[in-house]
């Protein structure tokens, strides 16, 4: 190409003009044109090949709200709630009219990120050590940080606090959150109440003007906005609707001056609130152009937990309770406690325009689909249990839609095989132990969408082969059930660990004490904590009964600890706010516990709700 651009110069002149130019001039064109091909040359066979392929994959924003069910979206009929925001993304995505995920939060959320069973990474809990994701799990995250993605987490976590289990440890490299199973439970800053609070980020505290939603959206957007230049992966999890549902009161009147119930007001605020940051983010897609190549995402994790009785009154009526036809919401087996919505959107990928898909899926199955539509390769790690969807979702194939489900709620130290558990298979539903203990109920929701006519008896030879079903998936799970999802000390990532009394392993939820309402009440309660110390050496506790961000009297006369076989107790004096051990540990497994004798409660004695954990040496 410069050969040319010579001797065409030479014979020529420029454009042909060579009489017409002046020489000096003449060079300085030739030597421009030179210049530019130069440039596009090296734009082209330098830059183009090394980053086009990155450069052309699809963002990713998935946005998952907590406690919002089926029902609390205005496009799904609900006759109340106002949702414009999520109506317009309803009307212009693919819908997963059958999609399905955990009664609970946590149990989602490990099988979103994972793409597996959660009882397979150890969470089957909200609580007592059993919302803790194995650190050896693949994420979501890592594996677009494997593929070059800029990844982003803001809001809930609820998988760990500690390491190896923190967003940042799980591919993650940016990190925005509150602590714990939502905003002011136990792990979380105390006295956080979803306005102005106090936040981690990427691991260290920071204050935080503004309402929780309103910060994990402006810190989303942000993020987005200094890496708009390279594929990025955003994890927004809002903690709202999940309660204490504390909420601008204005947002709440709008509702109770509809005539909803004090009691549904504010859970139906927090949804609109979120509507709003949603409108706000689609808004921020198209301004910087990544709308069209940004997969949006929006689901929820669990039935509802809010929105009745509706027993105020509008026009001398009450206000009747809305199901979306359907029973159950969170914690249920019925179809409202796993049933939720999840809409797609991705313009670029032919993903949008309005089209419900009705295929039966669950939340395992995102992680190998969002693999598949950008294309990604997915690095070794444990096997799948979800499938790629994206076949039917561009219509260039159909899936078999008889492959089984099992979804459970398993609210117990170790799972149980008698725990309430639902048994889908295409329209079919085996419900089991959920209206009562050895219950076997069998729905068909095509027909019977508020599961009311049980068929069970009608149709033994399908009950049957779904109990089977489920005793075969059962026995795959169980060989992790006595597996502890441990926190490590002693890691350089994490310096001094924080534990808290939300992961204690109890045996009774009413021995957690796993919020601050506990705490602050001084509720009695033990239980050890599962740990890994990951090298010989000696190590500091210092027990608390307030955090550090709030010290306050231990309110202890005497104090113990035991880490496997070492154990030590000293006397504690009577206006002291911590007490400090140093003990020489092997590496290894071990429980940690610790006991507070309370003088003031009768020599009860109680756990220290928080424990800071360093190795001096």
């Amino acid at each position: 190409m410069f050969q040319f651009l010579a001797i065409s110069t030479r014979r020529y002149g420029t454009l042909g003009c060579r009489r017409t130019f002046p020489r000096h001039l003449l060079h300085r064109i030739t030597t421009l044109v030179f210049a530019v091909s130069l440039m596009l040359f090296a734009q082209l066979f330098f830059t183009t090949p090394l980053n086009a392929e990155s450069r052309d994959r699809p963002n990713i924003v998935l946005i998952l709200a907590d406690d919002q069910g089926y029902k609390d979206v205005a496009a799904h009929g609900h006759p109340y709630i106002d949702t414009p925001n999520m109506d317009r993304l309803f009307t212009e995505s693919l819908r997963l009219t059958d999609f399905h995920v955990r009664p609970t939060c946590a149990p989602t959320r490990a099988a979103l990120m994972s793409g597996r069973h959660p009882m397979r990474s150890g969470i089957w809990h909200t609580i007592m050590g059993r919302s803790l994701m194995r650190g050896n799990e693949l994420t979501l995250a890592e594996v677009f940080q494997a593929n070059g993605y800029q990844t982003g987490m803001f809001g809930k976590w609820h998988l760990g606090d500690n390491y190896p289990m923190r967003p940042q440890d799980q591919g993650f490299s940016t990190v925005v959150q509150h602590l714990g199973g939502g905003v002011s439970q136990g792990p979380d800053y105390l006295g956080n109440d979803y306005f102005d609070d106090h936040y981690s980020r990427n691991g260290n505290v920071e204050k935080f003007e503004g309402f929780c939603t309103d910060i994990w959206f402006d810190e989303a957007m942000q993020f987005m906005d200094a890496q708009r230049d390279s594929p990025f992966f955003v994890y927004l999890a809002t903690n709202a609707p999940h309660r204490p549902w504390n909420v601008d009161p204005k947002l709440e009147q709008v509702y109770l001056d509809k005539g909803v119930a004090k009691t549904a007001a504010p859970y139906y605020a927090l949804i609109s609130n979120i509507d709003d940051n949603l409108g706000r983010l689609r808004k921020f897609l198209q301004e910087k152009q990544l709308a069209d190549n940004t997969i949006l995402l929006f689901m929820t994790d669990n039935g509802p937990a809010g929105g009745w009785p509706l027993n105020g009154d509008m026009h001398s009526k009450p206000l009747p309770h809305f199901t979306a036809n359907m029973r159950g919401a969170k914690g249920s087996l019925y179809e409202g406690g796993h049933r939720v919505p999840c809409f797609i959107h991705w313009p670029d990928g032919q993903l949008s325009g309005g089209k419900d898909v009705d295929l039966l899926a669950t939340d395992i199955d995102i992680l190998p689909t969002l693999v598949s539509l950008t294309g990604v390769k997915k690095p070794d790690g444990p096997p799948l249990d979800g499938i790629d969807l994206s076949a039917a979702l561009q219509d260039r194939e159909s899936i078999d839609n008889d492959r089984i489900h099992v979804i459970q709620s398993q609210r117990l130290p170790l799972p149980s095989k008698e725990a309430k558990t639902a048994v889908l298979k295409g329209p079919w539903r085996l419900v089991l132990n959920a209206s009562e203990p050895g219950s076997v109920e069998l729905y068909n929701i095509a027909e019977d969408p508020r599961q009311s006519v049980d068929l069970a008896q009608k149709h033994s030879k399908l009950v049957t082969e779904l109990q089977a079903a489920y005793d075969d998936w059962f026995a795959d799970q169980s060989p992790m059930f006595s597996e502890y999802s441990r926190i490590a000390i002693g890691a350089e990532a994490e310096p001094v660990a924080r534990l808290m009394s939300h992961d204690w392993l109890t045996t009774e939820i009413s021995d957690c004490i796993w919020n601050q309402a506990g705490v602050i009440a001084g509720q009695m309660g033990n239980g050890p904590w599962a740990i890994e110390v990951l090298s010989p050496g000696t190590y500091q506790f210092e027990l608390r009964r307030w955090p550090t961000e709030r010290p306050g009297p231990i309110e202890a006369d005497h104090a113990k600890i035991s880490i496997g076989e070492t154990m030590a107790e000293t006397r504690v004096e009577p206006d002291a706010e911590f007490v400090q051990f140093e003990l020489d540990l092997p590496a290894g497994p071990a429980m940690l516990q610790t006991m507070l004798r309370i003088p003031d409660r009768g020599n009860q004695t109680r756990g220290a709700y928080y424990v800071y954990v360093r190795k001096l040496r």
